[in-house]
This record gives C-alpha cells, sequence and structure tokens, in this order.
C-alpha cells in the first residue's frame, strides 16, 4: 500500500485533503510522524523516511516522492478518474503544472518574504514581488471561480492554502478572498481539520 507521512496542521495537511477530496484514502496509509516545529515543540521522527525529516513524503514501493507539487502531480496522474488533475493529453495539462509550479516557485517564497518583511536587490532581481503575484491571481479569479476555470482542481487546495493558513495576516483581494472561501468550504476541509485537531 501506498503511505503518506504526514505531520498534523502542516504542509502536508494539504495532501491529504486531496487524498480525501480525490476519494482515495482506502488506498494510501498515513502515518502521523512529528517534525520539528517553528514554536520549538516537535522533533526529527525516526519512522520517517524523508532524508531531511519533512513532511510530506509519499512512499509508492520502491518509488518516494517529497515535495507537494510532486505529490499533487503523482497521486493525480495515477488516479485520474478523480477529475481533480490534469491527465497527459488533457487541453489544461499545460496550465495545471504551471500552478503546481508557480505555487512553489512564487507564492511560497514571495509570500514567505512578504510576511517576514525581508527584502534585498537580490530578491528584488530574482523574484516577483508580492503585488505581482496577488494582481496575476487576482485577474484570473476575477475571470473564473477557480484557477483552472469553472471546476475546481488540485491546484486550488495548493495555492489556496497560505491564504487559507495565515488568514488577514496575507493581503488579498475581494476575488481571491471568495476563491479561498469557496476551497475551504469543502467536506475535504473539514474531515482534514478534524483528523489533525481530534
Amino acid at each position: 500500500m501506498r503511505t503518506l507521512y504526514h505531520a498534523s496542521n502542516s504542509r502536508s495537511t494539504a495532501i491529504v485533503q486531496l487524498i480525501e477530496e480525490m476519494g482515495i484514502a482506502d488506498r494510501i496509509d498515513i502515518v502521523n510522524v512529528t517534525i520539528p516545529r517553528q514554536d520549538g515543540s516537535g522533533s526529527h521522527d525516526p519512522k520517517n523516511p524523508h532524508p531531511e525529516g519533512k513532511v510530506p513524503y509519499l512512499v509508492d514501493g520502491d518509488d518516494h516522492i517529497r515535495e507537494r507539487g510532486a505529490i499533487i502531480t503523482y497521486l493525480t496522474d495515477m488516479f485520474p478518474e478523480s477529475g481533480l488533475g490534469r491527465p497527459p493529453g488533457d487541453p489544461q495539462r499545460g496550465e495545471y503544472l504551471s500552478w503546481l509550479f508557480y505555487y512553489q516557485g512564487v507564492i511560497e517564497p514571495v509570500a514567505i518574504l512578504h510576511f517576514a518583511g525581508l527584502t534585498h536587490p537580490a530578491i528584488q532581481a530574482s523574484l516577483r514581488d508580492y503585488d505581482t503575484m496577488l494582481a496575476r491571481l487576482d485577474e484570473v479569479l476575477t475571470a473564473h471561480p477557480y484557477l483552472l476555470g469553472d471546476r475546481f482542481s488540485a491546484v486550488d487546495i495548493l495555492c489556496s492554502g497560505p491564504f487559507a493558513w495565515f488568514g488577514d495576516q496575507m493581503p488579498s483581494t475581494p476575488a481571491i478572498d471568495a476563491w479561498v472561501a469557496r476551497c475551504q468550504d469543502r467536506d475535504s476541509v473539514r474531515i482534514t481539520h478534524q483528523r489533525d485537531n481530534s
């Protein structure tokens, strides 16, 4: 059986939500592990096989998958019938992959730098700024309810996460706020929240 190594209320929560949303919870064993937390709590867990002690980490036989975008691609390609991904050959495949990589390469680093109040000429020359990232999301979400159009997908789970997690600490727009509310008003979110906090 495939195994997901997960720590409650962490980056791996999005993958647990995805698993619930896809209806494949009976096909993946979710193993809770501890991780070091920013507040000093937690620790590396010897039962976590991730080479850096991080989560999420998916083990499928001899294959090991790390990083949320890679795990999302792997699972949605493995179970295309869920409709949450865009499989090879789908006309939205490129856009789907682009949003997964946009999250890793733009949304998360820009949001962290903005939250921490860090700036430097090298950062400004290398990364997009927060306002540019917001403008891109706002443009798409003003035109459509979800990032790929009218249908909720795995990229909505990943990309809406920081806005849901940090709330008012992440400046946004009305279109982004409405999108985050739609993404959070799902049974998979409620089930995952209950699991993580029980």
